[in-house]
């Protein structure tokens, strides 16, 4: 099972300054990321992720994000079974963070 995080859960998780801060690893294409993203988000593209594992700290929880949440939890099963153990996929992706967190994101 693949936990999952809603938009409103994932801004209450950041601005909650007393908590560990996940880090946002947005596994779109060059193209969706420089076209809107959530601040402080890292770009792996889906393609690029096995590569780059050791890329990514494994004692901070993970948040992955796509644009609707399909490749995000593709990624996040893929982190769970190279053990990582604190990983989120951000249900909605970046459409309902736009939608419930952030109305002046740019949509696509």
């Amino acid at each position: 099972m693949i936990p999952e995080l809603g938009p409103a859960e994932l801004g209450s998780w950041l601005a909650d300054t007393t908590r560990t801060q996940p880090v946002l690893i947005d596994v779109r294409e060059p193209w969706e990321f420089d076209y809107c993203r959530i601040e402080g988000s890292v770009l792996i593209p889906l393609g690029q992720l096995g590569a780059r594992c050791a890329e990514l700290p494994g004692d901070r929880p993970l948040v992955i994000v796509c644009h609707h949440g399909n490749r995000s939890w593709h990624a996040a099963a893929m982190l769970l079974q190279s053990g990582f153990v604190d990983v989120y996929n951000l249900r909605g992706g970046v459409e309902e963070w736009a939608v419930d967190v952030d109305p002046t994101m740019r949509r696509y």
